[in-house]
């Protein structure tokens, strides 16, 4: 499903206008639409007290058909506006004719018409501002979100609904103003905006619906930013022929796990294993072996030579560059530590690669020393995945978390052109952005998530996807599906408090077969 920007979304309306379709039949399906959603979200709707917010231009219009519906349909419907409208406005005349009380806010002395309906509303609709707005909000606008979040915090059981977005929220950054309405439900019109999946404005909200309006699908072909979506991932699954052999789902080395960090070989092999690869090879120091080989039974070994003191020898990086052929695919970094001959190790491995390299996973430990590599990006090769996190992004990046997390998407996209490399930046919302200018966006955010450990698993899903082949940009964006996915499945069965990343390896098949079973 595409994602669009503000400006994106005015192109498509402007392009759906030269093609013919009238503003009013996509407002009509619009407005429609959000008193659909509306009587899907509450528990009853007939004599249910509604307020309509309805401000200017084309959202205060798409809340005037939904307090029509809603009305026609028993519900005990105000409608306030906050601007005047042309005494054309057919929406307007339709809902006097049809009997709706009205409020105008220019005649409302001290907001007493707007405290005395609030006072008794069970609902209330946001239809004030669009997704056009971006400045602060002053004025009758935030006097009126004030009254509004001052009644929800009087009465919590006050349900609000947004359209398109909250208003006060930034529609492409997420970014909020202090008097951005907090929705329960927001209903998106015609496709989804970037700021619903971007804090802190993804967490005003609530649930978030897209509605379709009857924009056709070729205005948006050309787009690059998607949502990831069950049917995408449900299509990218490699195919499990009966006729394979292990060395038909690939081969994964992970170089991975030091003295402190034993649990991310453990959870970044198992990752790769329990998205389908054939073989997975940990390559760590030759005294964690005997550790690890109690619990990662399925994995082969390469072990790594040591110096006296436990750390990696000069000798590793040769031993490691000696197996790659084998290999489909490298995975560094997961609990690696940053000792100096680690450090050492890494940036040998990195510079002497062959010519035909393995597709390279960099993750954690990796990430933190290739970015104290002058250049870094281009000593890398084409078929790199990088997934930091914020902290491990913006050392790569060189920039402040801050500046980062103002516009992750942006970011993310530039990063990857920049770099010429796959990169997933992890997080509520992971994005996914390769250099050619494809987004992809997870509609996760779990807390559950937010543990130590649970990149490591990712790190391996993604592996294991490239290692049966699957193109690197799609292994990568499936990867983060299935996490997300395997996550949401043990929240479920026990919540997000206590989830372990241990947790989500079992989840992971369970993922896979949940979509195949859809698909059959």
């Amino acid at each position: 499903m595409k994602i669009v920007t503000s400006d994106q979304m005015r192109t498509i309306d402007h392009r759906a206008a030269e093609a013919g379709i009238a503003t009013s039949f996509l407002m009509e399906n619009a407005g429609r639409a959000v008193a659909d959603e509306t009587r899907g979200f509450v528990d009853y709707i007939a004599g249910r007290i509604i307020l309509v917010l309805a401000g200017p231009g084309n959202n205060g219009g798409d809340a005037l058909v939904a307090a029509r519906h809603l009305h026609e349909w028993g519900a005990d419907v105000s409608i306030y506006l906050l601007s005047e409208r042309s005494p054309q406005d057919k929406n307007l005349a339709l809902a006097k004719q049809h009997g709706i009380p009205l409020a105008f806010m220019h005649k409302d002395v001290r907001y007493a018409k707007l405290k005395n309906i609030l006072s008794t509303a069970e609902v209330v609709i946001d239809g004030i501002l669009g997704t056009g707005r971006a400045r602060p909000l002053e004025g009758r606008f935030k006097e009126t979100l004030d009254m509004l979040n001052f009644e929800r915090r009087r009465r919590p059981q006050l349900i609000t609904v947004a359209i398109d977005i909250p208003t006060g929220m930034n529609a492409d950054t997420g970014a909020m103003d202090q008097s951005c309405l907090k929705a329960d439900l927001t209903i998106t019109l015609g496709l989804p905006k970037p700021g619903l999946y971007s804090f802190p404005g993804a967490g005003m909200a609530g649930k978030v619906v897209v509605a379709d309006i009857g924009i056709p699908e070729r205005f948006s072909r050309n787009i690059k930013t998607e949502l990831i979506t069950s049917e995408w991932a449900r299509s990218a699954l490699p195919a499990r022929p009966a006729s394979a052999n292990k060395g038909t789902f690939g081969r994964v080395l992970a170089v991975v796990g030091s003295e402190n960090y034993v649990g991310a070989a453990y959870l970044a092999c198992m990752g790769a294993a329990r998205v389908g690869a054939g073989v997975v090879t940990l390559s760590t120091a030759k005294s964690l072996q005997p550790i690890l080989a109690s619990k990662l039974t399925e994995v082969t070994y390469a072990p790594l030579p040591e110096t006296t003191k436990g750390t990696l020898s000069a000798k590793a990086s040769s031993a490691i560059l000696s197996i790659l052929p084998y290999y489909r695919v490298l995975l560094m970094g997961c609990g690696l530590g940053q000792h100096p001959h680690t450090r050492n190790f890494v940036r040998n491995v990195l510079t002497g690669l062959p010519e035909n390299p393995p597709v390279l996973i960099l993750d954690a430990d990796a990430l933190n020393i290739v970015a104290d590599m002058d250049g870094w990006w281009k000593q890398l090769p084409t078929g790199t995945v990088v997934t930091p996190h914020a902290g491990e992004m913006s050392r790569l990046m060189g920039l402040s978390i801050e500046k980062l997390q103002s516009n992750r998407l942006e970011m993310c996209r530039k990063a990857a052109a920049h770099w010429g490399k796959i990169v997933v930046l992890k997080g509520a919302y992971t994005i996914i952005a390769d250099p050619v200018g494809r987004v992809r966006i997870s509609d996760y955010a779990s807390a559950g998530l937010a543990s130590a450990g649970t990149g490591d698993v990712l790190a391996g899903a993604i592996a294991g996807l490239a290692g049966q082949g699957m193109p690197l940009f799609d292994a990568a964006v499936l990867g983060v599906y299935l996490h997300a996915a395997a996550g949401e499945m043990v929240k479920r069965e026990m919540g997000d408090a206590g989830m372990l990343a241990t947790d989500l390896l079992p989840a992971l098949p369970k993922a896979i077969r949940e979509l195949k079973e859809k698909r059959d």
